[in-house]
Protein backbone atom coordinates (compact mmCIF):
# COMPACT_ATOMS: atom_id res chain seq x y z
CA UNK A 1 0.00 0.00 0.00
CA UNK A 2 1.63 3.47 -1.11
CA UNK A 3 1.45 6.55 1.27
CA UNK A 4 -1.48 8.16 -0.33
CA UNK A 5 -3.72 4.69 -0.41
CA UNK A 6 -6.26 4.47 1.64
CA UNK A 7 -7.78 0.70 0.65
CA UNK A 8 -6.02 -1.66 -0.90
CA UNK A 9 -7.88 -4.97 -1.55
CA UNK A 10 -5.77 -7.87 -2.72
CA UNK A 11 -7.96 -10.98 -4.37
CA UNK A 12 -10.62 -10.54 -1.95
CA UNK A 13 -13.27 -13.45 -2.72
CA UNK A 14 -16.75 -14.45 -0.88
CA UNK A 15 -17.88 -17.74 -1.30
CA UNK A 16 -21.44 -18.31 -0.40
CA UNK A 17 -23.42 -21.53 0.42
CA UNK A 18 -26.64 -22.43 -1.70
CA UNK A 19 -28.37 -26.01 -2.55
CA UNK A 20 -26.44 -26.19 -6.13
CA UNK A 21 -23.14 -25.87 -4.13
CA UNK A 22 -20.81 -23.00 -2.50
CA UNK A 23 -20.53 -20.53 -5.44
CA UNK A 24 -18.07 -16.70 -5.39
CA UNK A 25 -20.16 -13.47 -6.00
CA UNK A 26 -17.08 -11.75 -5.45
CA UNK A 27 -13.74 -13.86 -7.19
CA UNK A 28 -10.50 -12.94 -6.51
CA UNK A 29 -11.00 -9.10 -6.64
CA UNK A 30 -7.97 -6.34 -6.25
CA UNK A 31 -8.66 -2.91 -6.30
CA UNK A 32 -7.51 0.08 -4.52
CA UNK A 33 -8.79 4.28 -3.80
CA UNK A 34 -6.82 6.77 -1.99
CA UNK A 35 -7.63 9.41 0.48
CA UNK A 36 -9.92 12.18 -1.16
CA UNK A 37 -9.98 9.77 -4.36
CA UNK A 38 -13.31 7.97 -6.22
CA UNK A 39 -13.88 4.87 -7.88
CA UNK A 40 -16.89 3.92 -10.08
CA UNK A 41 -17.83 0.29 -9.77
CA UNK A 42 -19.97 -0.41 -12.70
CA UNK A 43 -21.82 -3.50 -13.68
CA UNK A 44 -25.16 -5.28 -14.51
CA UNK A 45 -27.12 -6.51 -11.45
CA UNK A 46 -25.73 -9.95 -10.44
CA UNK A 47 -22.28 -8.59 -11.69
CA UNK A 48 -21.34 -8.62 -7.67
CA UNK A 49 -21.00 -4.82 -6.46
CA UNK A 50 -22.89 -5.20 -3.90
CA UNK A 51 -21.41 -8.05 -2.17
CA UNK A 52 -18.23 -6.92 -2.61
CA UNK A 53 -19.37 -3.44 -0.55
CA UNK A 54 -20.79 -5.72 1.93
CA UNK A 55 -17.42 -7.43 2.11
CA UNK A 56 -15.97 -4.71 3.05
CA UNK A 57 -18.65 -3.40 5.60
CA UNK A 58 -18.42 -6.57 7.69
CA UNK A 59 -22.19 -7.43 6.65
CA UNK A 60 -21.81 -10.72 4.40
CA UNK A 61 -24.46 -13.25 5.05
CA UNK A 62 -24.05 -15.53 7.99
CA UNK A 63 -21.55 -18.70 7.14
CA UNK A 64 -19.86 -16.63 4.18
CA UNK A 65 -16.31 -17.87 3.50
CA UNK A 66 -14.16 -14.86 2.87
CA UNK A 67 -10.45 -15.36 1.48
CA UNK A 68 -7.60 -12.30 0.20
CA UNK A 69 -7.03 -8.82 2.09
CA UNK A 70 -8.88 -5.42 2.82
CA UNK A 71 -5.96 -3.62 4.06
CA UNK A 72 -7.62 0.44 5.44
CA UNK A 73 -5.17 2.82 6.90
CA UNK A 74 -6.60 4.99 9.04
CA UNK A 75 -3.62 7.03 10.24
CA UNK A 76 -3.66 8.34 13.31
CA UNK A 77 -6.56 7.77 14.86
CA UNK A 78 -7.56 9.96 18.22
CA UNK A 79 -11.61 9.54 18.55
CA UNK A 80 -11.43 5.45 20.13
CA UNK A 81 -11.45 4.14 16.58
CA UNK A 82 -8.09 2.22 14.77
CA UNK A 83 -4.56 3.60 14.14
CA UNK A 84 -2.44 2.42 11.29
CA UNK A 85 -3.35 -0.48 9.12
CA UNK A 86 -6.05 -2.64 9.18
CA UNK A 87 -7.34 -5.55 7.63
CA UNK A 88 -10.88 -5.27 7.21
CA UNK A 89 -11.60 -8.74 6.83
CA UNK A 90 -9.93 -9.85 9.92
CA UNK A 91 -12.18 -7.79 12.25
CA UNK A 92 -14.47 -9.07 14.83
CA UNK A 93 -17.57 -8.16 15.37
CA UNK A 94 -16.73 -5.95 17.97
CA UNK A 95 -13.98 -4.40 16.46
CA UNK A 96 -16.69 -3.74 13.46
CA UNK A 97 -18.87 -2.15 15.87
CA UNK A 98 -16.16 0.39 16.49
CA UNK A 99 -15.12 0.53 12.61
CA UNK A 100 -18.35 0.74 11.12
CA UNK A 101 -19.66 4.13 10.64
CA UNK A 102 -16.91 5.74 12.40
CA UNK A 103 -13.89 4.61 9.99
CA UNK A 104 -15.84 3.15 6.95
CA UNK A 105 -20.01 3.96 6.43
CA UNK A 106 -22.40 2.97 3.56
CA UNK A 107 -24.85 4.97 1.58
CA UNK A 108 -27.45 2.50 0.77
CA UNK A 109 -30.07 2.31 -2.48
CA UNK A 110 -33.27 2.87 -1.80
CA UNK A 111 -33.21 5.48 1.64
CA UNK A 112 -37.33 4.58 2.26
CA UNK A 113 -36.50 1.04 2.83
CA UNK A 114 -33.27 1.82 5.23
CA UNK A 115 -34.94 4.49 7.27
CA UNK A 116 -37.50 3.60 9.96
CA UNK A 117 -40.93 4.74 9.18
CA UNK A 118 -41.94 5.38 12.46
CA UNK A 119 -38.47 7.51 13.89
CA UNK A 120 -37.72 11.04 13.17
CA UNK A 121 -34.84 11.33 10.66
CA UNK A 122 -32.81 13.46 13.78
CA UNK A 123 -33.43 10.65 16.23
CA UNK A 124 -31.98 7.62 13.29
CA UNK A 125 -29.17 10.13 12.91
CA UNK A 126 -28.00 10.75 16.53
CA UNK A 127 -28.21 6.86 16.94
CA UNK A 128 -24.84 6.70 14.94
CA UNK A 129 -23.18 9.57 16.65
CA UNK A 130 -24.11 7.34 20.06
CA UNK A 131 -23.61 4.43 18.72
CA UNK A 132 -19.53 5.89 18.94
CA UNK A 133 -20.52 8.88 21.87
CA UNK A 134 -21.97 6.90 23.85
CA UNK A 135 -21.07 9.43 26.97
CA UNK A 136 -21.45 12.45 24.93
CA UNK A 137 -24.60 14.76 26.38
CA UNK A 138 -27.74 14.94 24.78
CA UNK A 139 -26.89 18.75 23.76
CA UNK A 140 -24.00 17.51 21.49
CA UNK A 141 -25.32 14.39 20.18
CA UNK A 142 -28.30 16.96 18.40
CA UNK A 143 -25.11 19.42 17.65
CA UNK A 144 -23.31 16.81 16.04
CA UNK A 145 -26.70 15.23 14.10
CA UNK A 146 -27.63 19.10 12.66
CA UNK A 147 -24.13 19.50 11.97
CA UNK A 148 -24.10 16.51 10.11
CA UNK A 149 -28.03 17.39 8.45
CA UNK A 150 -25.91 20.92 7.26
CA UNK A 151 -23.20 19.15 5.88
CA UNK A 152 -25.27 16.97 3.55
CA UNK A 153 -27.34 19.98 2.40
CA UNK A 154 -30.33 19.47 4.16
CA UNK A 155 -32.21 22.86 4.36
CA UNK A 156 -33.66 24.09 7.48
CA UNK A 157 -31.88 21.21 9.04
CA UNK A 158 -34.09 21.64 12.41
CA UNK A 159 -37.21 21.48 11.23
CA UNK A 160 -36.34 18.29 9.15
CA UNK A 161 -34.55 16.72 11.96
CA UNK A 162 -38.31 16.39 13.71
CA UNK A 163 -40.14 15.26 10.65
CA UNK A 164 -40.98 11.57 9.80
CA UNK A 165 -39.30 9.73 6.07
CA UNK A 166 -42.46 9.78 4.73
CA UNK A 167 -42.64 13.79 4.98
CA UNK A 168 -39.63 14.29 2.98
CA UNK A 169 -38.71 14.04 -0.51
CA UNK A 170 -36.61 11.29 -1.85
CA UNK A 171 -33.83 13.89 -2.81
CA UNK A 172 -34.37 15.06 1.11
CA UNK A 173 -34.50 10.86 2.39
CA UNK A 174 -31.16 10.56 0.34
CA UNK A 175 -29.59 13.35 1.59
CA UNK A 176 -30.28 12.13 5.20
CA UNK A 177 -28.54 8.84 4.78
CA UNK A 178 -25.68 10.81 3.51
CA UNK A 179 -26.16 12.82 6.76
CA UNK A 180 -26.37 9.16 8.61
CA UNK A 181 -22.90 8.09 6.96
CA UNK A 182 -21.15 11.41 8.22
CA UNK A 183 -22.54 11.86 11.94
CA UNK A 184 -20.40 8.54 12.89
CA UNK A 185 -17.18 9.91 11.15
CA UNK A 186 -13.62 8.38 12.03
CA UNK A 187 -13.03 11.95 14.38
CA UNK A 188 -14.24 15.32 15.07
CA UNK A 189 -12.54 18.85 15.86
CA UNK A 190 -14.05 21.63 17.60
CA UNK A 191 -17.56 19.71 17.46
CA UNK A 192 -17.54 19.47 13.97
CA UNK A 193 -18.15 16.42 11.77
CA UNK A 194 -15.86 15.07 9.50
CA UNK A 195 -16.81 11.84 8.74
CA UNK A 196 -15.16 8.37 7.81
CA UNK A 197 -12.53 7.87 5.92
CA UNK A 198 -14.20 5.92 3.30
CA UNK A 199 -17.63 6.28 1.80
CA UNK A 200 -19.37 3.12 -0.10
CA UNK A 201 -22.10 4.74 -1.92
CA UNK A 202 -24.75 1.64 -3.47
CA UNK A 203 -26.62 3.43 -6.54
CA UNK A 204 -27.29 6.26 -3.82
CA UNK A 205 -28.94 7.68 -6.85
CA UNK A 206 -31.08 5.34 -8.85
CA UNK A 207 -34.73 6.06 -8.33
CA UNK A 208 -34.00 10.27 -8.11
CA UNK A 209 -35.05 12.11 -11.42
CA UNK A 210 -31.99 13.70 -13.42
CA UNK A 211 -32.02 17.05 -11.33
CA UNK A 212 -32.07 16.02 -8.15
CA UNK A 213 -29.53 12.37 -9.24
CA UNK A 214 -27.22 15.41 -10.28
CA UNK A 215 -27.40 17.25 -6.75
CA UNK A 216 -26.88 14.19 -5.37
CA UNK A 217 -23.53 13.81 -7.53
CA UNK A 218 -22.55 17.18 -6.99
CA UNK A 219 -22.86 17.02 -2.77
CA UNK A 220 -21.08 13.58 -2.90
CA UNK A 221 -18.15 14.88 -4.45
CA UNK A 222 -17.98 17.81 -3.07
CA UNK A 223 -17.62 15.80 0.62
CA UNK A 224 -15.00 14.06 -1.46
CA UNK A 225 -13.04 16.86 -2.02
CA UNK A 226 -13.83 18.96 1.19
CA UNK A 227 -13.22 15.89 3.95
CA UNK A 228 -10.55 13.97 2.29
CA UNK A 229 -12.36 10.94 2.38
CA UNK A 230 -12.50 8.33 -0.01
CA UNK A 231 -15.62 7.00 -2.24
CA UNK A 232 -16.46 3.65 -3.53
CA UNK A 233 -19.50 4.60 -6.05
CA UNK A 234 -21.63 1.69 -7.06
CA UNK A 235 -23.49 2.40 -10.19
CA UNK A 236 -24.94 0.33 -12.90
CA UNK A 237 -24.92 3.35 -15.25
CA UNK A 238 -21.51 4.74 -16.57
CA UNK A 239 -23.09 8.35 -17.42
CA UNK A 240 -23.43 8.37 -13.71
CA UNK A 241 -19.75 6.89 -13.01
CA UNK A 242 -18.00 9.47 -15.35
CA UNK A 243 -19.50 12.41 -13.70
CA UNK A 244 -18.17 11.34 -10.18
CA UNK A 245 -15.57 9.28 -10.61
CA UNK A 246 -11.74 9.50 -10.95
CA UNK A 247 -10.75 5.86 -11.74
CA UNK A 248 -12.96 3.49 -12.76
CA UNK A 249 -13.67 -0.45 -12.04
CA UNK A 250 -15.86 -3.11 -14.47
CA UNK A 251 -17.04 -6.16 -12.83
CA UNK A 252 -18.54 -9.03 -14.18
CA UNK A 253 -19.62 -12.30 -12.73
CA UNK A 254 -17.64 -11.70 -9.12
CA UNK A 255 -14.37 -10.36 -11.16
CA UNK A 256 -12.52 -7.20 -12.63
CA UNK A 257 -12.85 -7.02 -15.81
CA UNK A 258 -11.48 -3.86 -16.78
CA UNK A 259 -9.80 -0.75 -14.59
CA UNK A 260 -8.10 2.13 -14.78
CA UNK A 261 -8.55 5.89 -15.45
CA UNK A 262 -12.39 6.46 -16.04
CA UNK A 263 -11.29 8.99 -19.21
CA UNK A 264 -9.83 6.00 -20.45
CA UNK A 265 -12.03 3.47 -19.52
CA UNK A 266 -14.76 5.16 -20.75
CA UNK A 267 -13.48 6.80 -23.89
CA UNK A 268 -11.18 3.82 -25.08
CA UNK A 269 -12.63 0.89 -23.31
CA UNK A 270 -10.84 -2.47 -24.06
CA UNK A 271 -12.90 -5.10 -22.61
CA UNK A 272 -15.77 -6.13 -24.81
CA UNK A 273 -18.24 -5.89 -22.51
CA UNK A 274 -16.89 -2.36 -21.28
CA UNK A 275 -17.47 -1.77 -25.38
CA UNK A 276 -20.89 -3.59 -24.72
CA UNK A 277 -22.14 -1.54 -21.60
CA UNK A 278 -21.34 1.73 -23.52
CA UNK A 279 -23.11 1.02 -26.44
CA UNK A 280 -25.99 0.17 -24.57
CA UNK A 281 -26.14 3.50 -23.19
CA UNK A 282 -28.47 5.93 -24.29
CA UNK A 283 -26.75 8.94 -26.34
CA UNK A 284 -28.44 12.51 -28.00
CA UNK A 285 -27.10 11.35 -31.37
CA UNK A 286 -28.49 7.58 -31.35
CA UNK A 287 -32.35 6.70 -31.85
CA UNK A 288 -31.40 2.87 -30.44
CA UNK A 289 -29.57 1.17 -28.59
CA UNK A 290 -27.42 -1.59 -28.31
CA UNK A 291 -27.92 -4.04 -26.21
CA UNK A 292 -25.75 -7.13 -24.98
CA UNK A 293 -27.08 -10.37 -25.64
CA UNK A 294 -27.77 -12.91 -23.48
CA UNK A 295 -27.58 -12.51 -19.16
CA UNK A 296 -24.93 -12.57 -16.91
CA UNK A 297 -24.35 -16.37 -15.58
CA UNK A 298 -25.46 -17.87 -13.06
CA UNK A 299 -22.96 -18.22 -10.21
CA UNK A 300 -23.81 -21.99 -10.72
CA UNK A 301 -23.03 -22.26 -14.03
CA UNK A 302 -20.14 -20.08 -15.56
CA UNK A 303 -18.40 -20.95 -18.39
CA UNK A 304 -14.70 -22.72 -17.85
CA UNK A 305 -13.10 -19.94 -19.45
CA UNK A 306 -14.06 -16.05 -19.83
CA UNK A 307 -17.27 -15.68 -17.98
CA UNK A 308 -18.61 -13.16 -20.39
CA UNK A 309 -17.66 -15.47 -23.55
CA UNK A 310 -20.94 -16.88 -24.25
CA UNK A 311 -22.35 -13.24 -25.21
CA UNK A 312 -19.19 -12.08 -26.86
CA UNK A 313 -18.89 -11.22 -30.51
CA UNK A 314 -15.36 -11.12 -30.64
CA UNK A 315 -14.40 -14.60 -28.88
CA UNK A 316 -11.94 -16.85 -29.70
CA UNK A 317 -11.49 -20.52 -29.33
CA UNK A 318 -9.22 -19.81 -26.18
CA UNK A 319 -11.32 -17.78 -24.36
CA UNK A 320 -13.14 -21.11 -23.95
CA UNK A 321 -10.57 -22.41 -22.33
CA UNK A 322 -8.96 -20.53 -19.29
CA UNK A 323 -10.02 -17.01 -17.11
CA UNK A 324 -7.99 -14.85 -18.73
CA UNK A 325 -4.98 -12.61 -16.52
CA UNK A 326 -5.70 -8.38 -16.16
CA UNK A 327 -3.52 -7.13 -19.04
CA UNK A 328 -1.99 -3.85 -19.10
CA UNK A 329 -3.95 -1.61 -21.44
CA UNK A 330 -1.64 1.91 -21.02
CA UNK A 331 -0.80 3.45 -18.20
CA UNK A 332 -2.75 2.07 -14.89
CA UNK A 333 -4.96 0.76 -17.19
CA UNK A 334 -6.03 -2.90 -17.45
CA UNK A 335 -8.11 -5.42 -19.23
CA UNK A 336 -9.22 -8.97 -18.91
CA UNK A 337 -9.49 -9.98 -22.45
CA UNK A 338 -6.84 -11.61 -24.93
CA UNK A 339 -7.52 -9.76 -27.57
CA UNK A 340 -5.64 -7.00 -24.78
CA UNK A 341 -1.46 -7.13 -26.36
Amino acid sequence: MSKDELLSVEGLTVELATAAGWVRPVNEVSLRIAAGESLGLVGESGSGKTMLSLALMGLLPEGAKVAGKAWLENGQDTNGGFAGKVDLTRLSEEEWQRARGREIAMIFQEPMTSLNPVMRVGAQIEEAVRAHEAELPKREVRKHMLDALEKAAVPEPETRADQYPHQLSGGLRQRVMIAMALAGGHSREKGKVSGPRLLIADEPTTALDATVQKQILDLLDTLRRELGLGLLFITHDLGVAAQISNRVAVMYAGRIVEEGPASDVLQAPRHPYTQGLLAASPKLERAKLKPIPGTVPQLTALPPGCAFEPRCGVRLEECTAVVPDLRAAGKDHAARCVLVK
